[in-house]
């Protein structure tokens, strides 16, 4: 039997943002994306959950500390993304549409960076209380 364990932190922040594809005019953007694609933006209260699997290390008991993880997600995510307009103010949006798929695999690919990679990740990110994507899937 693995003694692998899956630990998850949930953290939350607040963005803005546009939905939209340059090359289209904007009936074409309003067809593909509704209302997400106002030109003035709308906003969304993000949840972010990271999952890490991994093998309890057996000095200290955890998979990961979780004050840890939760400081590398605040550092390296909540204040990047927090009350922030991701397509004008976060340089990973300006040629990316901020969907919460790309939001998602941006977030990953930032994080991978911070975690041991021998730690399984993988990030859910709640767009609504309906809508949701993970990755990886």
């Amino acid at each position: 039997m693995s003694n692998k364990v899956a630990v998850y932190r949930k953290e939350h922040f607040n963005s803005a943002h546009r939905l939209f594809n340059a090359d289209w005019d904007d009936a074409t953007n309003f067809k593909i994306f509704g209302k997400c694609s106002n030109p003035h933006y709308h906003g969304h209260n993000y949840e972010l959950v990271v999952k890490l699997i991994g093998d309890v290390n057996p000095k200290t008991g955890f998979v990961m500390d979780m004050k840890q993880l939760s400081d590398v997600i605040q550092e390296n995510v909540i204040e990047k993304f927090d009350h922030k307009n991701l397509n004008e103010d976060c340089s990973e949006f300006f040629q990316l549409n901020p969907t919460a798929e790309n939001i998602a695999v941006t977030i990953y690919n930032i994080l991978s960076q911070h975690i041991d990679p021998v730690l399984k990740m993988t990030v859910r990110l709640y767009e609504t209380e309906r809508n949701f994507v993970q990755y990886p899937a």
